[in-house]
């Protein structure tokens, strides 16, 4: 899973190369060379970046071989059906990213200074924030911004914090907090962790619940790498309980949606604090378990990297929006 970055490729008029179609020029274009390197790896063949880039693959070859002769190591060991990085390759290639990320925070900082905010801003989310909480706030954005794109990547904890230290995401709202030391948690809110039923289900008056009040019915559960299912592994864990599920998936609107049609309890993050995102014929009972009881939301951003000022103006109002609802 990974953001969707924008990258512009200049005509070239070198032999072997055929000019590629036109495209919206980048304010401030990358190296060739790194963008060439880029595809590279994106298409896991130097044939394939070759027709990506419109770009002769003899031409592309003889660049790479200039390449490493120039960093005096092989980057990319040379399969049957492709190339694969090597050590001193995976290097580089960090490198490249970084580049080419900054290079294009640059034009999106050059467009930020004048007035438009219509940088490009992506965004790691757990699915709940990305249902109940972003669409609402990236319209809200782009009513006053209208040039400002989005990238939106739904993601594991895992995934989530690997997308940001790679600067494929300028920020993350997760439900575990990234402890790394390059990560800085910019907000923090109280979100509680609630059974979700039906609304016609027999626990579904109660004021809150405990774990252990739902163990006598079909039970839907998140996959082992999601934040909810790791919580609720730990609570039953802990209470020395044991669920059987009926049901495991990696989406929580399957849960949702078998819950509505079925007697199941499933467990969520309920953000309703923060959005208004309708559960439509569901209940959500808040769990008081210890564990569960103090479940939070967290923005975190990677330490050390200057965001455009879009970037920054998405980061204060999710800021603003999580100390609100901290209150």
């Amino acid at each position: 899973m990974s953001a969707v970055l924008e990258r512009g490729n200049r005509g070239a008029k070198t032999a072997g190369v055929r000019a590629p179609p036109k495209r919206a020029r980048q304010l401030v274009p990358p190296p060739r060379l790194y963008v060439y390197f880029d595809a590279i790896i994106r298409h896991g063949s130097i044939r394939g970046a070759a027709e990506a880039l419109h770009i002769a693959s003899s031409a592309l070859n003889r660049r790479v071989l200039d390449l490493e002769r120039e960093v005096g190591t092989v980057l990319f060991d040379r399969l049957p059906n492709g190339v694969r990085l090597t050590a001193a390759g995976e290097i580089f290639a960090a490198h490249v990213r970084r580049m080419l990320t900054d290079i294009k925070q640059v034009g999106d900082q050059i467009q930020d200074i004048q007035g438009r905010l219509s940088g490009h801003v992506a965004i790691g989310s757990a699915e709940s924030a990305a249902i109940d909480v972003l669409p609402r706030l990236i319209v809200g954005f782009q009513a006053v911004y209208p040039s400002a794109r989005f990238t939106l990547t739904v993601g594991t904890p895992r995934e989530m914090l690997a997308d940001l230290l790679e600067d494929r995401v300028e920020m993350i709202l997760t439900h575990q907090e990234p402890n790394h030391h390059d990560v800085v948690v910019l907000a923090a809110a109280r979100m509680p962790f609630c059974a979700l039923m039906r609304a016609d289900h027999k626990l579904a008056a109660q004021p809150r619940l405990f774990i252990n009040n739902c163990q006598n019915y079909p039970i839907v559960l998140a996959q082992e790498q999601l934040a909810a299912r790791a919580l609720v592994d730990a609570t039953l864990s802990a209470s020395s309980l044991s669920m059987q599920p009926v049901l495991v998936t990696n989406m929580f609107e399957v849960m949702k949606t078998y819950v509505r049609l079925t007697d199941a309890i499933s467990f969520h993050f309920c953000l309703t604090p923060l959005g208004d995102a309708s559960l439509q014929g569901l209940v959500a009972v808040p769990l008081a378990d210890r564990q569960l009881a103090a479940t939070k939301l967290t923005l975190a951003v990677r330490r050390g990297r200057v965001l455009s000022a879009s970037a920054t103006a998405v980061c204060d109002r999710l800021a603003t929006l999580l100390k609100e609802a901290a209150r």
